[in-house]
């Protein structure tokens, strides 16, 4: 039986030793360091550099993942691949190692038709019998999951929510007001700038990048709404406001949130993925951390 998806998840970054190779070690450590602030674990999604790592690898992460939470919180995948073939056969595969859940960006690269994603997720669905999120990021794949497609999919008993990492309250809402009207269907929030308003719109979890950085202040904003403390948790969400703006707008946000760790004194490797630094960029980092 899966755990239920809720909370605060975190985005985690997949570490890599000094030669660049997958490091199972340190990748524990900080598995450690978030559960000990009480979050979830998502991995191989966009802060941890799917795109640059092989089915095995990503195969690999999860296993260790898995393996260190010991079922003590919900661990999602992310099993995402242009190809339903090839997302199925990773899911299989991902699925056997212990999972809670599964996440399915739409293909990328490939402009599709609603009905095409319909049908791409349906084949991914009917194949697997872990539960499948959907990933709604199409800054990132260009395409994007319209919320009466996600209604429709909402009917398929193995598909149990979607990640919506569009960027905007109007897209989460969106799909918040389908959520509404299917039982078991459920949203995640993906922009750690919308956690509170998430939340508060009926969002039932976040999967955050930011947590990585400050897992026990993300951790917070969660904590304050259950507890119905709004003001509190607005002001959480408030205080990491600043951090998340200047970080991000250094690097792409893996090799911003790995330098930022890097700085804290936490092994994680650098990104695999072609990133150079500026001065300015170390110096603003650098700056963020002290202030930690």
């Amino acid at each position: 039986m899966s755990k239920k998806i809720e909370g605060i998840l975190t985005a985690i970054v997949t570490t890599f030793d000094d030669n660049g190779n997958f490091c199972p070690s340190r990748m524990r450590k900080q598995v450690k360091r978030q559960l000990h602030h009480g979050n979830s674990i998502f991995c191989n999604g966009t802060n941890g550099e799917f795109f640059v790592l092989t089915q095995q690898e990503k195969i690999k992460v999860a296993e260790v993942c898995v393996d260190e939470v010991a079922g003590r919180f919900p661990v999602m995948a992310h099993i995402g691949e242009i190809s339903s073939q090839e997302t199925i056969k990773l899911g299989k595969q991902i699925a056997k190692l212990g999972v809670d859940a599964v996440s399915v960006i739409g293909p990328y690269f490939i402009p599709l038709k609603q009905q095409e994603l319909i049908d791409h997720y349906t084949k991914v669905a009917d194949a697997l019998t872990v539960p499948i999120y959907l990933y709604n990021i199409p800054a990132r794949t260009g395409n994007k999951i319209e919320p009466q497609t996600a209604a429709i999919l909402a009917e398929h008993p193995n598909i149990w929510g979607i990640k919506d990492s569009a960027g905007s309250i109007e897209s989460l809402q969106g799909f918040i007001d389908i959520a509404k009207q299917f039982e078991g269907f459920d949203v995640l929030t993906g922009p750690d700038s919308l956690i509170y308003q998430g939340f508060v719109g009926g969002a039932v979890g976040s999967i955050s990048g930011l947590a990585n950085v400050v897992p026990e202040h993300i951790q917070a904003i969660w904590q304050h709404f259950k507890a119905g403390d709004l003001d509190h948790a607005k002001a959480a969400q408030e205080l990491v406001g600043d951090l998340r703006q200047r970080l991000y707008a250094t690097v792409f946000s893996p090799a911003a949130v790995k330098k930022a760790l890097s700085l804290m004194g936490e092994q994680v490797g650098e990104s695999r993925y072609p990133i150079l630094f500026s001065d300015s960029d170390i110096a603003t980092i650098n700056d963020l951390v002290k202030r930690l």
